[in-house]
């Protein structure tokens, strides 16, 4: 044990992002999670929660996070990442997800932390803080998803053929004339499928069209249609996606808007790219509006995804101020 332990203090060393553990969590049900912690050990409590539904954490994570003032918690969700066994939808639901968060709080020893994740991540960042509002000391959001069909169904319905016409064309030519008035619900059916020859194209262009959707000035805005038969590793994100919106993200309808008012007295900020065409402003205003001690701010010039211009400098600077308000 002494020459690990003598290797990760002298990594850290070269690299104040480097984990300070790293570990496989069994959370039952067949599942093992893994994860990670990074800067001191008796630093600011926080746990970062990554997006998707399916996507992972990354290097970069961490980075969000000073490491002379936190002790951070990042963790790959049931299926995702290097958890195992990766890809697998059995109990894994939004529940599944806030009692591994809980079990992870407590492995840590942590009685409040604060809790931070975008997109999905916010979803599940706002799940949690409603259940376990006792347990968290502030909460940092990033392009609010509230997990619900129709937020889903308006970004491909509605403002993917305002925006991109000819790329909301290709999206629907995938799909066979008769499943394209519902376009969205046809596509979970497909990427759900088991066959491959139905699943594989629709999965890559469900991935390749959100990925435009998510980015401010995306580099391709069109599907290369001759490309989504030929076989190449498929994404993660899309089944795992398409998994939770067809049931609703596992919650009631409306669940975060209406139990937003057990965040009252917990401090918040969310940040806001102007033209988010996934997770738009008035989702963030309607959350702010019913969660007294939220604030908003917004990033002009940017969409949804972290690394459009200034987001994630907004995102690292909630988290320094709301680490200010916990350690007074």
């Amino acid at each position: 044990m002494a020459p690990d332990a003598d290797a990760g203090t002298t990594a850290r060393r070269a690299d104040p992002f480097a984990p300070l553990t790293s570990d496989m969590l069994d959370v039952g049900d067949g599942h093992e999670l893994y994860v990670e912690s990074v800067g001191r050990s008796d630093g600011i409590p926080a746990v970062y929660l990554h997006g998707g539904p399916g996507s992972g954490c990354q290097p970069d994570h961490r980075r969000l996070f000073d490491p002379e003032r936190m002790h951070a918690v990042l963790f790959d969700q049931r299926g995702c990442g290097r958890s195992r066994p990766k890809g697998s939808r059995e109990h894994n639901t939004t529940a599944h997800l806030i009692a591994d968060m809980e079990k992870i709080r407590e492995k840590f020893g942590f009685e409040r932390w604060m809790v931070v994740g975008g997109s999905w991540g916010a979803t599940l960042a706002l799940a949690y803080a409603e259940a376990h509002p006792e347990r968290v000391s502030g909460i940092a959001l990033r392009a609010t998803f509230l997990g619900t069909r129709a937020e889903v169904e308006t970004a491909f319905n509605e403002r993917l053929p305002q925006f991109y016409p000819a790329l909301y064309e290709d999206f629907l030519s995938v799909l066979p004339p008769g499943e394209r008035a519902h376009p969205v619900q046809a596509y979970y059916r497909r990427i759900l499928d088991a066959d491959p020859a139905v699943h594989g194209p629709a999965a890559r262009a469900w991935h390749d069209t959100e990925r435009a959707l998510s980015e401010h000035k995306p580099a391709k805005t069109r599907l290369d249609l001759a490309s989504l038969n030929v076989w190449r590793t498929l994404p993660a994100t899309p089944f795992m996606e398409a998994h939770y919106f067809i049931n609703d993200s596992f919650m009631s309808e409306d669940q975060l808007l209406r139990n937003a008012d057990r965040l009252a007295g917990l401090p918040g900020i969310i940040v806001q790219g102007r033209y988010d065409l996934l997770c738009p402003p008035e989702t963030s205003h309607a959350l702010a509006k019913a969660w007294p001690g939220s604030e908003i701010r917004l990033v002009e010039e940017a969409g949804h995804s972290l690394y459009d211009g200034g987001v994630r400098d907004a995102v690292m600077k909630s988290i320094a101020d709301l680490a200010s308000k916990a350690a007074r």
